[in-house]
C-alpha cells in the first residue's frame, strides 16, 4: 500500500484571517510540489483533507494536479490532535494510494506511528506543501521520498 501526506500549505496569520486560507506564497508552492509529484507517475485512489479551509485549498491543488480517482474528501478524523490510526484503516478500505492533508501535530506523528511504532517520536520534518511518500509492504512501512517545495524548481 501506497500513502502520501501532506502538511497543509502556507496559510494567512489568524490575526489577518481567523479562517486562515492559504497565502500566495502558500498556494504557489502548493501548485509547484504538485507539478513534481504529477511529473514521478503519482496515481492516486482518493484525496482526503481536514475541512479547515487551508487543508481543504492544499487538497483542491494537489488534486488538480493529481487527479485522484476521488477526492478531495473532508475526513473527520484528520484534524491535528486526531488518533492517526483512524487514516491507517481508512486508506487500507479504500482502492489505490491515498494523499492525507492536515495539520501539524497530525501529519508528523502518523508517519513516526508507521516508521517506529511511536507517533511521538518526530522523525519527518514535515514542512508546508510538502509530500511524504510512504510504502507498505510484507516487512512494515518505509519512507520512500519526500518532496518539499524548497528543493523544487519551476
Amino acid at each position: 500500500m501506497d500513502l502520501y501526506l501532506a502538511q497543509h500549505g502556507k496559510a494567512t496569520p489568524k490575526e489577518e484571517d481567523p479562517d486562515r486560507p492559504l497565502t500566495r506564497e502558500g498556494r504557489s508552492e502548493t501548485e509547484r510540489v504538485g507539478r513534481a509529484a504529477a511529473r514521478s507517475g503519482i496515481r492516486l485512489g482518493a484525496v482526503w483533507h481536514s475541512g479547515k479551509p487551508r487543508a481543504r485549498e492544499t487538497a483542491e491543488v494537489f488534486s488538480q494536479a493529481l487527479l485522484p480517482a476521488v477526492g478531495p474528501e473532508e475526513k473527520p478524523w484528520l484534524g491535528p490532535e486526531d488518533d492517526p490510526r483512524h487514516a491507517i484503516e481508512a486508506a487500507r478500505a479504500t482502492d489505490g494510494p491515498v494523499l492525507l492533508v492536515g495539520h501539524l501535530p497530525y501529519m508528523s506523528r502518523l508517519p513516526s506511528l508507521l516508521l517506529t511504532g511511536d507517533r511521538e517520536r518526530g522523525i519527518v520534518d514535515v514542512r508546508y506543501s510538502g509530500i511524504i511518500a510512504l510504502g507498505e509492504d510484507g516487512d512494515g512501512w518505509t519512507l520512500r521520498w519526500y518532496m518539499r517545495p524548497e528543493l523544487l524548481t519551476g
